[in-house]
């Protein structure tokens, strides 16, 4: 078995990781606010195609109720491990990122470090460390190509 120290993480890009980061952000943002459009149909719709007699049976209030349930249960568990990993963070990155990006109003980074009383390069810091940190909680981290040779 190998040493420890033998083991190298392989290089982060950092842009990819920031945009995939601030993309699982803003898509939790929009899951918030998100009303289902896929109602059922309530008008009666007539047809000149008679109908097959097959066993299978198709209403489109129920196939509009089972999506709404399935896209329900997929939002509810993504907003979920969202909330988990940012949970995770230390006190003063949870406090950024929920204020900047899981805050139902839009505000800007200088509001924030001047809200909270921190200087503009630190929250920077742990801001761009709390970004490492979601990546590597929520499995989106972007790694850099290695010896790529065409």
């Amino acid at each position: 078995m190998g040493n420890l120290s033998d083991f190298n993480l392989p290089s982060i890009d950092r842009n990819a990781t920031r945009k995939a980061v601030e993309s699982a952000l803003e898509k939790y943002r929009i899951l918030l606010l998100r009303q289902f459009d896929n109602q059922p149909q309530i008008t009666q719709t007539y047809s000149i195609i008679p109908p097959s007699n097959t066993n299978k049976f198709h209403s489109s209030t129920e196939d509009a109720a089972i999506k709404n349930a399935d896209l329900e249960r997929e939002m509810q568990q993504y907003l979920n491990r969202m909330i988990h990993a940012v949970n995770r963070l230390t006190h003063w990155e949870r406090a950024i990122i929920i204020k900047r990006y899981m805050d139902v109003e839009d505000v800007f980074d200088y509001e924030i470090y001047n809200d909270i009383g921190m200087s503009e390069r630190k929250y920077y810091r742990v801001k761009a460390r709390a970004f490492y940190k979601l990546a590597f909680l929520l499995k989106i981290e972007v790694y850099e190509e290695q010896g790529v040779t065409a």
